[in-house]
């Protein structure tokens, strides 16, 4: 997949690229690597901001707050991802998480601290400007090292999907996903591939391990694999009520993308490849879903949350445009962050999408299947249609920080 590039919406020392790993943090990291011999660390502290490289540039600032793209403001869905942040890192799983995190100083109680005086300064602030110049003074940032090395990352979203489903068969609704199997710590290893549990059809589980399993259906074939990727959906049931799902286990096995085994396969050419031009085939050569799918190894399993909403993996909901995935082995989980890259809107007059170099500061609550490494960010854009159009569309590359009070504060 290639970047969306520069996009000509900010002059060139402003761009994008700009926010990268200073050289010497690189020389000084590389030089530990040799001495220590051991694996570089995935954040490392830049000396100062980088805000004030994009000084007078509003791609630099988190409008979304005051309300910008089109967007309404969403300062209290930011704080309300704090607080969910917080719930999570006072529980004895956050504390266990910490024990041995590999960045120094990225602690669990100075993770706290600094969520805390965050959400003071978003309280107080009464502008983007504002905001960020109170975070340049009080705040460290720890930039991701990127898949290169030199702070690139790439940045793909997910979202919630709405989907028509039943709580029994019938001729429509065919297809099923599956409650996690009560004995699966003592499946044996390797584990059952997707074409070994459900074939090549979707339809044969009902003579193998996940018989009697089934927990709603659907009546499109691509509908529950999708779930699976997304890791939850909302679902309209035939009697006028509506119910959630969401992610309650896996199988061991790494997620194989279906649009790369498309593009391997010479039907769809890599640069550009996207989820609307993936879907688009399938709707074509149908008959093909049954060739794809079952390349994906992996399988995933649901519960019913009955309404709740999507939940990342620190077990709190998500928050549309203000939560993210990334490797949980690597990266702080509850931990504030800043993102920087060109993202997808709706033009409200023309009705068309539109990318566009935005900064968010967002909470990392979430991990995924595909999000693996220093290099990769998942972002939730919410639920329904436009989140799923706009999710769809989102590959670029751009800057992960996280952020932490300075030690004196």
């Amino acid at each position: 997949m290639q970047p969306l590039g520069h996009l000509a919406l900010s002059p060139p020392e402003c761009r994008v690229t700009k926010w990268q790993l200073p050289v010497s943090s690189q020389t000084q990291l590389q030089d530990t690597i040799v001495q220590q011999q051991t694996a570089p660390p995935p954040l490392v502290p830049i000396q100062k901001s980088p805000f004030p490289c994009c000084e007078g540039d509003s791609s630099c600032l988190d409008n979304q707050l005051w309300g910008e793209n089109g967007q309404s403001p969403d300062k209290k869905a930011l704080l309300t991802s704090v607080d969910r942040s917080l719930q999570y890192l006072f529980s004895s799983d956050a504390a266990a998480a910490y024990q041995q995190y590999q960045v120094v100083g990225m602690t669990r109680d100075h993770v706290i601290k600094s969520l805390q005086r965050f959400r003071e300064l978003v309280l107080k602030s009464k502008s983007a400007v504002e905001l960020n110049a109170a975070i340049a003074k009080e705040f460290v940032f720890y930039q991701s090292v990127g898949g290169d090395k030199k702070g690139s990352v790439l940045f793909t979203a997910y979202y919630e999907p709405v989907y028509t489903a039943s709580r029994v068969p019938t001729l429509e609704y065919r297809y099923p996903v599956y409650r996690i199997p009560p004995d699966i710590s003592s499946w044996q290893k390797p584990h059952p591939t997707r074409l070994e549990l459900e074939g090549a059809d979707g339809l044969q589980a009902s003579i193998g391990r996940l018989r009697g399993l089934e927990l709603f259906w659907f009546r499109d074939r691509l509908e529950p694999y999708l779930a699976q990727i997304q890791g939850s959906a909302k679902l309209q049931l035939p009697d006028g009520t509506q119910t959630t799902i969401g992610y309650a286990g896996n199988t061991a096995y790494n997620y194989k993308s279906i649009g790369r085994e498309l593009a391997n396969d010479g039907k769809l050419p890599l640069e550009g490849l996207t989820m609307p031009k993936i879907l688009n085939y399938f709707q074509k050569y149908p008959q093909q879903l049954n060739v794809y799918i079952p390349r994906d190894p992996s399988f995933v399993f649901f519960q019913e949350n009955h309404g709740a909403p999507a939940q990342g993996s620190i077990k709190v909901p998500l928050t549309a445009e203000r939560s993210i995935a990334t490797d949980k082995s690597l990266m702080p989980p509850g931990a504030l962050a800043l993102i920087r890259a060109p993202f997808p809107f709706v033009n409200s007059v023309t009705k068309q999408m539109e990318h566009r170099i935005v900064s968010r500061y967002v909470l990392d609550q979430d991990t995924g299947g595909a999000i693996k490494g220093a290099g990769r960010v998942d972002y939730f854009l919410g639920t329904g249609k436009i989140a799923g159009d706009r999710a769809g569309v989102t590959v670029s590359y751009g800057q992960l920080y996280y952020l932490l009070l300075k030690s004196h504060q």
